[in-house]
This record gives C-alpha cells, sequence and structure tokens, in this order.
C-alpha cells in the first residue's frame, strides 16, 4: 500500500481491507527437448523469428497446440533389507517366536502364512493350504473377493511360505518358484519371516509381477494391529491357533 494512512479516516481502511484477491493455479509442462540452442534464447532476447532456430517440440506446441511433455523414466523401488526386518528387540522377538515355534515342522508355518494373509487382507474368502506332496509349487492357494453383492468378483492367488531365520533370505529362486506357479489372472503372496534379498526383490519390481511381499517387519505390523503386541501374546496366539 501507498500513502500517508495515518491522516486517512477509518472507513478507507475498512474498505481496503475487505477487498478480495483471486488466487490462481498454473502448470507448467516441461517439453521434451534434450538441449536449448543459445542462438535461438538470443532471437526470443532480440526479438526476432522465435520459430527459426527453436527446438521442434517448443516450435510444434506453438503452431499446433500438441504438447510433447518430457516424461521420467519411472523408478523402480524395492524395499531393502533393514526396510524388511524390525529394528527393536521387541519386534524381533515376535518373529523369533514364530520361528522357533515352527523351526521343527517348517510345513505347519503355511497355515500360520495364511491366517497373517488373512489379516493382512480381509477380503480373502477362501485359502487351502495344500498338501506337502501335492502342493504344486504353492503352499496354499485361495480367493479373494473384490466387490460387494452380485456384482463382487473373485480373484484366485497362490501363497509362498518361508520360515527363514532372520540372517536367511529368500532370494531368487524361492522367488522364480512362486512365479512359475502363477496361472492367468492370479496374483501371489509370499510370507517370510525373514525378507528377500535384493535381485528377487528388484526382479519382481521391474518385471511386474504380480506378487505381495509380507516380510518380517510386516508379520510385527499386522500381528500388532490384531491385538498381538508382544513374543508372549504371538507365543500365546500360535498355541491356540496352531
Amino acid at each position: 500500500m501507498c500513502g500517508d494512512w495515518s491522516k486517512a479516516p477509518a472507513w478507507p481502511v475498512l474498505r481496503c481491507c475487505s477487498l478480495r484477491f483471486q488466487n490462481y493455479r498454473a502448470r507448467f509442462t516441461i517439453l521434451d527437448v534434450a538441449e536449448v540452442q543459445r542462438s535461438w534464447i538470443d532471437d526470443l532476447v532480440q526479438g526476432r523469428d522465435p520459430l527459426e532456430r527453436a527446438p521442434s517440440a517448443w516450435t510444434n506446441w506453438v503452431v499446433s497446440g500438441r504438447c510433447r511433455p518430457l516424461k521420467a523414466v519411472r523408478s523402480i523401488e524395492h524395499r531393502k533389507r533393514d526396510e524388511q526386518l524390525p529394528a527393536a528387540s521387541g519386534d524381533l522377538a515376535m518373529v523369533s517366536a514364530i520361528h522357533d515355534f515352527f523351526r521343527a515342522r517348517p510345513h505347519d508355518f503355511e497355515r500360520c502364512a495364511a491366517s497373517l494373509a488373512r489379516m493382512l487382507i480381509p477380503d480373502i474368502v477362501d485359502v487351502d493350504v495344500t498338501r506337502p506332496s501335492r502342493d504344486g509349487g504353492r503352499d496354499a492357494i485361495g480367493k479373494m473377493k473384490i466387490g460387494r453383492g452380485h456384482s463382487a468378483v473373485l480373484v484366485d492367488f497362490a501363497l509362498e511360505a518361508k520360515c527363514y531365520g532372520i540372517g536367511n533370505s529368500v532370494g531368487v529362486r524361492e522367488m522364480s518358484r512362486l512365479i512359475s506357479r502363477l496361472r492367468h489372472r492370479q496374483f501371489g503372496i509370499l510370507v517370510t519371516t525373514s525378507f528377500v534379498d535384493s535381485q528377487a526383490y528388484r526382479e519382481i519390481k521391474e518385471d511386474q509381477h504380480p506378487i505381495v511381499v509380507v516380510s518380517a517387519i510386516d508379520i510385527v505390523d499386522i500381528l500388532r494391529s490384531h491385538g498381538h503386541g508382544d513374543a508372549d501374546a504371538v507365543r500365546r496366539w500360535l498355541i491356540t491357533e496352531f
């Protein structure tokens, strides 16, 4: 504002403060131009023909109105080891309780993994743990319901369970086993008390395999959200359910 408001009557101040200021939103697009010549910038500054030495993407936008934007390459993100394992001692104890409970009978962990999958995805309506000799490479198969009522559809999935110690990762071989067993329009769920190593995790992301990874830290979060907040509670749950 300009002027000496100390000598002005009160009403101009009120009137000024009641003015509305319009907000604007601007959207900017970066054109797909790898290099801009200095000579073109000089043309713009000097007021010469802006199209003579302009980049083709800019010329096309000016003449036709069609925009060719620069597209960023999609980054492939996968969780690292530390992001899949719990750090707190209490959380580690919860995972160790599960591993120790099934250490002598790792096949029984498949039922536990199926229960964890149900907790994680409430829309799972059926899970069938397969027999060890006839699992077809899948520890369990199931169906998840999408939608409600008569319009709902069922989507099949295959589940793989790996009851590993914290230092033993799920590698490419185990992940390839699950991927190779996925049928058309199926997705996979991998549940492990450990973590998926970097190469295997990167491959499922790069190749866009429809696989849900449930690692040790995810198991802790799932159990906590269902009222099993420490190692003793987890042991009670295990004894009761399995």
